[in-house]
């Protein structure tokens, strides 16, 4: 082959320039490197080569990693203009918010408090403009969550907001999950409500006691707090594992219960279900959470769900991976013992059931199965939704919830 039919190489230089455009964006990089003079040429082509080749070419790690970084060092260093380029070009880029502001909060401990105001500033200035600033969240007592840990044993972890006359709202979370589920229902329900959001016991901040735990465990963990709270009865919304703990409140301890939300559960599995139960526990056994977690993912949220909203699924998936292992496996053989079935004729408070269309291990079928044993519950079938119905469908989740509320 004769030298002018080889194919174009990349030196150095280009491979370097692609990385700066990937992290800056093209039009920062066209102005440094087209504009550049006699000065100033010879340092572009260095930083170029050397920190965008040689640097950010390194397989050690990805680029939202380096991003971060970069915006913990220039703010240590109370660099704001570099600062403030690579945090636009973040944002730009796709990195989280929500991992931009833990970098932030982390760089309050460790480059002090004047450097994450200012930071924090530049920051929302960068939002503001690119129309991501999320919306209020005010510290006034009406909305301010508060977060405690129970006096009484093991110790849960409990999340408490607004001062509204409305019926106190208790919320229950999922299997592997933690109370931060119900965070943009708790938000905008505590105007009107006081709410209350736990961790069942073994995840998120609650203890986990000793030994093997069961469902009436769980159920009478949910009675404790609503006695210690003395708001009760409440309005109690379970979903999954929450709404198993929920037919048991209301069947064991009906005085803490004056409406009832179940949500994607059931009162009893088929017995070919205790199979698929049997392998999720012996896999968290032998391989911790990670053997589960895509699994798990997948049931939880639907494929285009996943596809729509990748950092909600990212979060969920890292929440899973938290969960330690051999509290999940108790909590998996809680759950999987799970029969309330023929008790639910002795609920007798306002009840409504929620189901996902697409949920294939609470499905519709178990929803009606459930609704026609309690007097006078109703039914609503969310047709977009799997088996985390409140983030799939947040708004119509939203709109059973205050029907029910008012009802």
């Amino acid at each position: 082959m004769s030298p002018d039919a080889m194919p174009p190489r990349d030196d150095d230089f280009e491979r370097g320039l692609r990385n700066r455009r990937a992290v800056l964006g093209e039009e920062w990089v066209r102005a440094s490197t087209s504009g550049a003079n006699g000065f100033n040429a010879d340092f572009q082509a260095l930083i170029t080569r050397y920190a965008w080749h040689e640097i950010w070419g390194r397989p050690g790690l990805d680029h939202t990693t380096r991003r971060l970084l970069v915006l913990g060092m220039t703010m240590g260093q109370a660099r704001w203009e570099e600062f403030e380029l690579h945090c636009r070009a973040a944002v730009r880029g796709g990195v989280p918010l929500d991992k931009i502001q833990e970098t932030l909060l982390q760089g309050a401990i460790y480059c002090g408090v004047p450097a994450a105001n200012t930071a924090f500033k530049i920051t929302i200035g960068i939002l503001r403009e690119e129309g991501l600033l999320p919306g209020p969240a005010p510290l006034t007592p009406d909305v301010r969550v508060q977060v405690h840990h129970t006096f009484s044993q093991p110790q849960l972890r409990v999340a408490l907001q607004g001062h509204g006359e409305g019926v106190p709202v208790v919320f229950s979370h999922a299997l592997g999950l933690d109370l931060h589920m119900w965070d943009g229902l708790a938000q905008a329900l505590a105007p009107q409500h006081p709410v209350m959001r736990y961790d069942h016991r073994g995840h998120g901040g609650s203890g986990c006691g000793p030994g093997a735990f069961t469902l009436d465990d769980l159920v009478d963990d949910a009675a404790r707090l609503i006695r210690e709270w003395g708001r009760g009865p409440v309005a109690f919304v379970g979903l999954s594992m929450g709404g198993m703990v929920g037919q048991g409140l209301a069947i064991r301890h009906p005085d803490c219960v004056s409406r009832l939300l179940l949500a994607n559960t059931t009162a009893v599995y088929p017995a070919a279900a205790q199979q698929a139960w049997a392998a999720r526990i012996q896999a968290v056994r032998d391989g911790g959470m990670s053997a589960v977690l895509e699994q798990v993912v997948q049931r939880y949220v639907h494929e285009a769900f996943r596809t729509a909203q990748p950092e909600q699924v990212q979060a969920l998936r890292a929440t899973l991976a938290r969960q330690d292992p051999q509290a999940y496996v108790h909590a998996c053989q809680a759950v999987a013992a799970v029969n309330w079935l023929d008790q639910l004729h002795r609920i007798t408070c306002p009840t409504h059931v929620v189901a996902g269309a697409l949920d294939a291990g609470a499905t519709p079928a178990m929803a009606q199965a459930m609704t026609e044993r309690i007097t006078g519950a109703r039914l609503t079938v969310l047709e977009h939704a799997s088996h985390l119905s409140v983030a799939e469908c947040p708004d119509a989740f939203g709109a059973v919830l205050r029907a029910w509320l008012q009802a």
